[in-house]
């Protein structure tokens, strides 16, 4: 229940044994390789010169594993939308090993199977854009239809002819007449008509030309090009109809090809892993650097796992050193938390706040107990609390997750026990779910949990219960924060900041209850005094009141923040009992069934999601504050992760 302590390794070998030697730290899992850096000591002896000779490896592998894992995702997302089923949600991950998921014969199995449904589709795509072209052709054509006059019909030295448009605002015998008027030489044939335009033929001599086309300037003529198209309109709209049918048959027979590739759904799991391990592998081979015999290898290793990677070294020509990181280094040092099964679902939380850095604090074990027991006080319902229980062992046993999803279930059913606990304590089963059920069944004395207190009748109490535990929670951040400033040497910080409250709070409780006032006038002098001494000039005056006023209005804030936990028990105890009055009201059992199992769904939907949220603000702002060092970078190790298949080792 600590952070892992790292080594950084650095590691010197054979080019020829590169992709065996990572291949086998993948396998194990415990090695971050970061780019080589340089402490002050080698940067003066002239290291810093030899290291910018060095080169990095070609990153074009790690460019096409990538490209891999994307077409690998695509052609799943295409076989799931043609109805491929995959694993259902609660289905466990199947397990492989790397010689199954990476063999040459596996591997060509995997991108037959990727390139076949990417071509399938590329098929789909390229039909239906033809089928898009042979639609937009036969809407072009469609205002010409009623004309039987072959579309490649063109001017010839005495003669003009042009397709176009007029206005449809003007009548067409508006616009013949004035062509008319214009040459007697001429003709102007209408071949449709639409909302706003008019398709039209013109034929002149060319000694009308100049005329005629003026006449039409008025209606607003505009020429059309029909290049392209030979025979009539109405021959080449069959012709496309045609083609239309044989294009939809072929789109058909490509859709039908694609709905049958389900089977290789499997195949296409398996390469988008088998490009995933390539992508972590390569990320780490690039951050390398090469010699023409040799390559350089820096990173990060658990000093727990070192003798496993020794172990792996030694069957390589190889030199390696393994030292500790330097104070100055740690923002540098990646984090790993070590934690038991009771701690380790925090991990989620701490996560979503940030990592501890390097050289600090966990805060898991400490967080654990205060996070589980607000949960329960704030949801406080047997009911729900063995929702919570039966849906954790359920997943965690069936489907058994990994990694995040592993430690939200876990804490899913922690919480839950302690949701059940005290849905024990205050009488709750779906808020007064038993009660008014019995009631409506007619039972002359209605079933009524035992409860020690209930939000509705001991409210003032759970509230100062409520703060008692913030106010215990705050004094436990403070003794940790004192503990880290000792081992730090920085006791007067610890005395001024937390010991001389601790001396005001004790005062306080003894004042009331009367057993002396000199603790807290020693505790009022400690106040006073802090600023005094560490103060400069006028500071120390002022420094008495903003020291005052701060920790004052800081922890009275924080303390009064705990109330939360009481509101969050009382209104979903209140909402739970409204909608059993509500389902009770008729006196029918079914209709109450209805009525409350929908307003307590609501209900428990609504409070998993808050009461999370609440008890996530209370460790990070009132908690965190005291002790917590945040900014760690999280431990990435080369290892064996996938998303659809569990690879052991």
């Amino acid at each position: 229940m600590a952070i892992v302590t790292m080594k950084r390794l650095r590691l010197l070998a054979m080019r020829e044994d590169r992709e065996a030697l990572l291949d086998d730290l993948q396998r194990l899992g415990c090695v971050e390789v970061s780019e080589p850096t340089l402490d002050g000591r080698e940067e003066e002896s002239g290291a810093a010169e030899l290291l910018s000779h060095l080169t990095p490896p070609d990153a074009q592998a790690l460019s096409q594993a990538q490209t891999r894992r994307q077409e690998a995702e695509r052609a799943m997302g295409i076989l799931k939308h043609y109805g491929a089923k995959g694993r259902g949600l609660l289905t466990p991950r199947p397990q492989t090993s790397k010689e199954e998921l990476c063999s040459p014969q596996a591997a060509a199995r995997q991108d037959q199977a990727v390139a076949g449904v990417l071509a399938e589709e590329r098929q789909v795509n390229a039909l239906l854009a033809q089928g898009e072209k042979l639609a937009s052709q036969r809407a072009a054509l469609a205002p010409w239809l009623a004309l039987d006059v072959p579309l490649e019909s063109r001017s010839t030295p005495s003669l003009l002819v042009q397709f176009g448009t007029l206005t449809a605002a003007r009548p067409f015998e508006e616009a013949a007449g004035a062509v008319q008027a214009a040459s007697e030489l001429s003709e102007l044939r209408e071949a449709s008509a639409g909302r706003e335009l008019r398709y039209c033929l013109l034929v002149c001599h060319v000694s009308a030309q100049e005329a005629v086309l003026e006449a039409l300037r008025e209606f607003g003529w505009s020429r059309l090009s029909m290049d392209g198209w030979t025979g009539a309109a109405k021959e080449n709209d069959q012709r496309l109809t045609r083609e239309q049918e044989e294009n939809q048959a072929k789109l058909q027979q490509a859709r039908e090809a694609l709905a049958s590739m389900g089977d290789r759904l499997d195949d296409l799991c398996r390469a988008a892993d088998r490009a995933a391990l390539d992508i972590r592998r390569e990320e780490g081979r690039i951050k390398l650097r090469d010699t023409e015999q040799t390559f350089l290898l820096q990173g990060w290793v658990p000093a727990e796992q070192w003798e496993k990677v020794q172990a792996a070294l030694e069957r390589y020509p190889c030199a390696y050193e393994l030292e500790d990181p330097a104070e100055e280094e740690y923002p540098q040092v990646p984090v790993q938390l070590k934690n038991n099964w009771f701690t380790r679902p925090l991990s989620m939380v701490t996560e979503m706040y940030s990592l501890p850095a390097y050289g600090t604090l966990d805060p898991n074990p400490l967080m654990a107990p205060f996070f589980i027991l607000f949960y329960g006080i704030m949801l406080a319902d047997m009911g729900y609390g063995l929702l919570m229980i039966l849906g954790s062992v359920f997943v965690l046993k069936k489907v058994r997750p990994k990694g995040g999803m592993w430690n939200f279930f876990a804490l899913l059913g922690l919480c839950g026990v302690s949701t059940f606990v005290m849905g024990a304590i205050t009488g709750g089963f779906f808020g007064d779910f038993l009660t008014q059920l019995t009631t409506v069944m007619g039972m002359e004395t209605p079933i009524v949990l035992p409860a020690l207190f209930t939000p509705l009748n001991d409210t003032m109490m759970i509230l100062v219960g409520a703060m008692c535990l913030g106010f215990v929670q705050i004094l436990t951040g403070m003794a940790i924060s004192v503990v880290q400033k000792l081992r730090a040497g920085k006791f007067m910080d610890a005395l001024w900041e937390e010991i001389t409250w601790w001396v005001v709070f004790l005062g306080l409780g003894l004042m009331v209850l009367g057993v002396t006032n000199l603790v807290l006038y020693a505790g009022l002098v400690l106040v006073v005094a802090g600023p005094l001494i560490t103060g400069k000039g006028l500071g120390k005056i002022t420094g008495i009141f903003g020291s005052l006023y701060n920790h004052i209005t800081g922890y009275f804030g924080d303390i009064l923040s705990y109330s939360r936990l009481m509101a969050l028990m009382l209104a979903g105890s209140v909402i739970a009992q409204v909608f059993n009055t509500l389902g009770a009201i008729p006196g029918n059992v079914v209709i109450f069934l209805v009525i409350s199992l929908a307003g307590n769904a609501l209900n428990f939907a609504l409070n998993l999601l808050g009461c999370y949220v609440h008890d996530l603000r209370l460790q990070c702002l009132e908690f965190f504050k005291t002790f917590y060092v945040d900014g760690g970078r999280p431990f990435r190790p080369i290892d064996l992760t996938t998303k659809y298949y569990d690879v052991v080792k």
